[in-house]
């Protein structure tokens, strides 16, 4: 099999499992009459796609492809096997699981480091109330007025937008439309349409924060998922021919490293002294936000990082109940029961459920990848190569 016929195998295995669960094909931007092929055929058996996705691997090391792509796809096949298994139902261990998405081993945490955060927390938020008690009243205080939100949004957008512009040159063409929806299990989604358009929703169900939306913006948007999906598009794909890279799939290794990228984003672009310069915007649009104190909260709170995906394996790996779980999140995330019922939404989702891992070890190995940079010139040469190289998590360790 040579190398484009074998890509096109990958990518009508990819767009087969949507069939099977709506939205595992996050983004596509490749040949639509693949994409019609597809949809137009029977509905596909997942054990098939299980043994296609194992026939493929086994036939990659003849297929005449560059080393990066072929670790690429490697990995990918891997995931998409233990997908087709999973929806064919098969037992795979929660941590099993993770391991064949997201090319890592996840373990639980250890809950002295959460308390040190706490700890940490409490010199930050001074008071005499409980700390879950002043962290809920710095994020109520913190709370963007609704009906301010979409001029917000734009200006964290446009500013965010000017200095990408500015250091990772994007497409002319290049746009990002907000819009708010309600009912969804996530705070933020970027809904990648090709062509250098993304379509980013934001959840009305969940308020928004004036310390959370600068980061939400980057995460989304600037220098975030639209720019990464941006510049793949045009230097591996329309550049380089690599059109592997027209699809994204939920719960392969690409998530993990997009995840952490975006994770990344605010700080890798701004840097420290975010905080000041979000305050410098909300002023000019006639709020009040102390910045400093936000970005104080926010390395205290780096130390929770792993609750979420704690919470993960309380549920899945150890058969805890929801309502444990919750108590967990509330306990150690400091957060509401409702924030808490939320996040259980996120993991108890058929297709979701292992997608917290994406966020906490992608934003451990990325960070500690760039972080191993030795001027800020070179990280931001590493982050960089985030944006435009097949980088896959095994590669970067």
């Amino acid at each position: 099999m040579d190398a484009d016929d074998f890509v096109t195998e990958y990518l009508t295995l990819g767009l087969s499992f949507d069939r099977l669960e709506e939205g595992f094909v996050d983004a596509f931007t490749g040949d639509p009459a693949l994409r019609r092929a597809v949809e137009n055929a029977p509905t596909p058996d997942p054990r098939i796609l299980a043994r296609r996705a194992a026939d493929l691997r086994a036939t990659l090391p003849s297929v005449d492809l560059a080393a990066d792509r072929a670790s690429y796809l490697d990995v990918h096949l891997r995931a998409l096997e233990c997908s087709a298994r999973k929806l064919a139902g098969d037992e795979i261990g929660f941590v099993d699981e993770v391991r064949a998405y997201f090319d890592v081993d996840i373990a639980l945490g250890d809950q002295d480091d959460y308390r040190a955060a706490h700890r940490a927390l409490d010199e930050v938020l001074p008071g005499s109330g409980p700390l879950a008690e002043r962290v809920r009243a710095h994020r109520a205080a913190d709370e963007i007025p609704p009906e301010r939100l979409a001029e917000c949004v734009e200006a964290f957008s446009s500013a965010l937008r000017d200095e990408v512009r500015r250091r990772y040159p994007l497409p002319d063409a290049e746009q990002v439309t907000y819009e708010v929806v309600g009912d969804k299990p996530w705070s933020g989604f970027n809904y990648y349409l090709g062509d250098y358009r993304s379509t980013v929703a934001i959840n009305s169900d969940l308020k928004q924060h004036m310390a959370h939306l600068p980061r939400l913006i980057a995460h989304e948007s600037y220098p975030g998922h639209h720019t990464e999906h941006c510049r793949k598009e045009a230097g591996l794909v329309a550049t380089a021919g690599q059109q592997e890279q027209t699809i994204f799939v939920v719960n392969t290794p690409q998530c993990l490293m997009a995840e952490g990228l975006a994770d990344l984003a605010l700080e890798s672009l701004i840097g420290p002294g975010w905080g000041t310069w979000a305050q410098e915007i909300y002023a000019d649009l006639g709020l009040r936000f102390d910045g400093a104190r936000a970005e104080a909260v926010h390395t205290a709170s780096a130390g929770l990082l792993g609750v979420r995906q704690d919470a993960a394996l309380l549920l899945h790996d150890q058969g805890r109940s929801q309502d444990d779980v919750a108590a967990f999140l509330e306990r150690w995330s400091l957060t509401t029961p409702e924030r808490a019922r939320q996040s259980l939404r996120f993991l108890t989702s058929p297709l979701w459920r292992a997608y917290i891992s994406t966020y906490v070890e992608g934003y451990r190995l990325l960070g500690s990848w760039l972080d191993r940079a030795d001027t800020a010139d070179q990280r931001s040469a590493r982050f960089a190569r985030l944006l435009d190289e097949p980088l896959i998590p095994s590669g970067l360790r």
